[in-house]
């Protein structure tokens, strides 16, 4: 009998998960800006403007929240997930502005048992963001561990 939920053995190599479509509002920049990264060109818009970003901008940070979203949304939300060792590298590539939506797709590089966790299998996964004009925003590879869902067969 299945829960119905994504364990280790659905994240085959190559497999493809959608991510968003998310608008990022000027408020919410304004608000994870106050809180984590109070610098001007992420407080407000004319502050923005004069930076080399060219506007309104989110944190580096808060794009990488924004793609957490986006990930817990598409797949984490139902799936045997066990938390991550790290990310293996985030590149912001343009600034997110006010307005922007954001969506893309996180692909599975690689999945293997691990030897010291039964009963749990990483995954390797690259995913890239783009904004509505199809510019990458961002990219990333990360590792991520699931439970899997025939822990007999991990035991032997």
């Amino acid at each position: 009998m299945t829960d119905g939920k994504l364990h280790f053995e659905d994240f085959t190599p190559e497999r493809a998960f959608p991510l968003g479509p998310l608008t990022v509002s000027a408020e919410e920049i304004i608000e994870f800006a106050s809180e984590y990264d109070p610098q001007p060109m992420h407080l407000s818009e004319e502050a923005g403007k004069a930076s080399i970003l060219g506007g309104l901008a989110a944190s580096g940070w808060h794009t990488s929240a924004l793609h957490m979203r986006m990930t817990i949304d598409s797949f984490l939300i139902n799936s045997t997930c066990e938390g991550a060792p790290g990310v293996d590298f985030m590149d912001w590539k343009k600034p997110v502005l006010a307005g922007d939506t954001l969506s893309g797709q996180a692909v599975v590089l690689e999945a293997r048992t691990l030897r010291s966790k039964p009963g749990i299998g990483l995954i390797r996964m690259r995913s890239e963001v783009d904004n509505q004009h199809g510019e990458t925003v961002c990219v990333l590879e990360q590792a991520i561990m699931f439970r899997m869902r025939d822990t007999q067969e991990t035991a032997q």
